[in-house]
């Protein structure tokens, strides 16, 4: 186990039948209020993909949080893939499934150019359905999609099968 793994560990808090009962969530908030440790998180990634990467894409909304540090550490752009309802320009949209029902995300039609190498990060992946629908935005706008990044993986569920061939980094595996 890395040292920054083990670091994580030892902070992120397991809640209990949250947001439903049976259901033991990963609570990465108190990484987010440990400065130091959200900055190693985005050198890890950003020594990692340095000269890699032309654009970064985040999912709303922790994707955000995590995603904006490595974009600017790169020196590359930041894309949000967002709820409906929530892009003002032109997007185009994909459709995930939810345990019950479907879920979509939207990205404008000009965030991704044709060749751009492209970093999806996120805060978790578990079932992949958001990862894989974001896969496919970047996909359909002409990026070349690089690796998907996360800080928690949880292996019991099948996100990596859900994304191909893709690459999947995570930094913490339950």
């Amino acid at each position: 186990m890395s040292d920054l793994e083990a670091r994580l560990k030892s902070v992120i808090r397991d809640v209990p039948d949250f947001p439903k009962p049976g259901i033991l969530f990963k609570d990465i908030t108190p990484v987010l209020a440990d400065a130091v440790l959200l900055n190693d998180i985005t050198q890890h990634y950003a020594r990692r993909y340095a000269g890699k990467v032309d654009a970064v894409v985040g999912m709303e909304s922790r994707g955000f949080i995590f995603g904006t540090p490595i974009a600017l550490a790169l020196g590359a752009a930041f894309v949000p893939a967002r709820k409906p309802g929530k892009l003002p320009y032109e997007r185009i949209s994909e459709e995930y499934d939810l345990e019950y029902g479907t879920a979509r995300l939207d990205m404008h039609v000009d965030a991704i150019r044709p060749g751009q190498r492209v970093l999806i990060v996120d805060d978790l992946i578990a079932t992949g359905g958001t990862a894989a629908a974001t896969a496919r935005l970047v996909e359909r706008l002409g990026g070349s999609l690089v690796a998907m990044a996360f800080v928690i993986e949880l292996t019991f569920l099948p996100g990596r099968a859900a994304v191909g061939n893709c690459v999947v980094d995570s930094l913490v595996r339950y």
